[in-house]
């Protein structure tokens, strides 16, 4: 048994990824009284996500109250629904509260784990080795940017860039400006755009459902109360967090007057479209919240702009000039962004795995992405991830998930840490079962009704979460030894 163990010292934890999820890790190994780990990111800063992401109008669709972490209420927030910078900025506060900066390794992407039975044994891309007894992957889901298969997509002779590499240094006022995808972020960046002095052309690939969720500004009088008192900023959490799970995160996992209602308002909000031609245009042949619902109260607005067109063909191939369409239209642009979104499956990969024998987390998944309870793999010991298959992703703070998960996570490493485990990874049976109540309630969700999407993972079953979040976190409430595989 590794000495550490055997005398209940802390084991070597190596985190992969500085961003929300990699700083909770940390604070909650802190708070374990455990300093022996380190976080290791391949970017130069923290923050993740809401580091990488910088468009114009970039923001969080959930409530700002609700998206922080549960112990650190940010009384501070401006808005309803909190902007980008202002959530990276949350971020670089609570990472300077807990002095986490002095655990993080930047600039260093591990790219290779073999596991001997005892411990992992991780390479970084630039060569380095190093060990550890656990391994908590936090890599989180929009870190991979995706580009559409378009022919002669580098053949573009101005500057074109994804959404998630925004170029900065670009000043498209002036310009005529060609946006490729109309989801979340390229709605944002449409609204945001359209009222700049520029000509834009917005490329529909898929209509989407647009819910009208209004923001507001909090006054400063609301910010000083619940600056006063902490407990106060407290309860709004949980109260977003009620709010949020008993309709919107209801509608999407079973029928009801909750899946009714949004249904109505999307419809409503449509119909303000006054053009019919366009309004057509815009109209979804798909149920509503079937795909991620667009969260604005700018984009129809932003679209019925004079400054804004709205390309419906199909596009046959990019060229120096600008975009081609099958009708044989060339579309000419100055500027071209892909808002295309990220690879939502790929998860902490491109990481290798491998274990003691030799099989390799690439065969473990040949058929799609699987984990037990979301948090773990069978046959990989000790490796745990934040955001892995089956988390609520489409219906929850992200936020909030992490928190639950890497509370599970923690009761494994207390266990390796008194010494009572080795090593623990879950049986093939129990990740089978776990899988199959969460595939055998699909049928009542909205993303199987009939529409394409990102929830959609390699297997051809949502990567999502059916149930409530009462559920999730009674799933999660605590490991089961008797679901795994035990090295004493």
């Amino acid at each position: 048994m590794n000495h550490a163990q055997k005398t209940g010292r802390a084991p070597r934890v190596v985190i992969i990824g500085a961003g929300m999820s990699g700083m909770l890790m940390a604070i909650k190994l802190l708070e374990a009284g455990i300093e022996n780990f380190r976080i290791f990111d391949k970017a130069s800063d923290l923050g993740g996500t809401w580091r990488e992401n910088t468009y114009p109008g970039i923001a969080c669709d959930i409530a700002s109250h609700y998206y922080t972490y549960s112990f650190e209420p940010n009384p501070g927030w401006s808005s309803r629904l909190p902007q980008g910078q202002e959530i990276q900025q949350y971020l670089l506060r609570v990472a300077e509260k807990y002095r986490l900066r002095r655990y993080i390794s930047f600039n260093k992407e591990v790219v290779d784990g073999r596991h001997d039975g005892q411990r992992w044994h991780l390479k970084m891309r630039d060569g380095e080795a190093l060990e550890a007894d656990v391994v908590v992957a936090c890599c989180g889901l929009l870190h991979h940017p995706r580009f559409p298969n378009i022919k002669g997509r580098d053949d573009f002779a101005g500057p074109s860039f994804h959404s998630a590499r925004w170029n900065h240094q670009v000043d498209l006022d002036g310009k005529r400006v060609a946006v490729i995808g109309n989801g979340s972020t390229g709605a944002q960046i449409i609204a945001s755009l359209a009222v700049r002095p520029l000509q834009l052309k917005v490329f529909l690939r898929t209509p989407q459902w647009i819910f009208p969720l209004p923001n507001r500004t909090y006054s400063a009088v609301e910010r000083r109360v619940l600056t006063w008192f902490p407990s106060l900023a407290k309860l709004t959490y949980y109260f977003y967090r009620t709010a949020f799970e008993r309709t919107f995160a209801r509608a999407v996992i079973q029928p009801g007057w909750q899946r009714r209602l949004l249904s109505r308002v999307c419809r409503w909000n449509l119909n303000r479209v006054k053009d019919p031609d366009l309004r057509r245009k815009l109209t979804p042949d798909y149920a509503p919240l079937c795909k991620r619902m667009v969260m604005s109260v700018d984009f129809y607005p932003a679209i019925q702009r004079s400054n804004v067109d709205l390309v419906t063909d199909d596009i046959d191939r990019i060229e120096a000039r600008g975009v081609v369409t099958r009708d044989g239209r060339l579309h000419e642009a100055d500027a071209l962004i892909f808002a295309t979104g990220f690879d939502a499956h790929a998860y902490f990969r491109p990481l290798q795995l491998t274990n003691a024998g030799g099989q390799t987390l690439a065969s473990a998944w040949s058929e799609g992405p699987v984990a037990h309870r979301t948090v773990s793999v069978p046959g990989f010991p000790n490796f745990f991830m934040t955001l892995g298959p089956q988390s609520p992703i489409g219906n929850f703070s992200a936020i909030s998930i992490a928190e639950t998960q890497i509370d599970y996570i923690m009761k494994c490493i207390r266990m390796i840490r008194t010494g009572s485990v080795r090593t623990l990874a879950p049986t093939q049976a129990a990740t089978h079962t776990f899988n199959s109540r969460v595939r055998a309630a699909m049928p009542d969700t909205i993303w199987v009704s009939g529409c394409t999407s990102w929830y959609i993972g390699e297997n051809g079953v949502p990567s999502a979460w059916p149930f409530s979040g009462a559920r999730f976190r009674e799933e999660l409430r605590a490991p089961r030894l008797e679901e795994f595989e035990v090295v004493a």
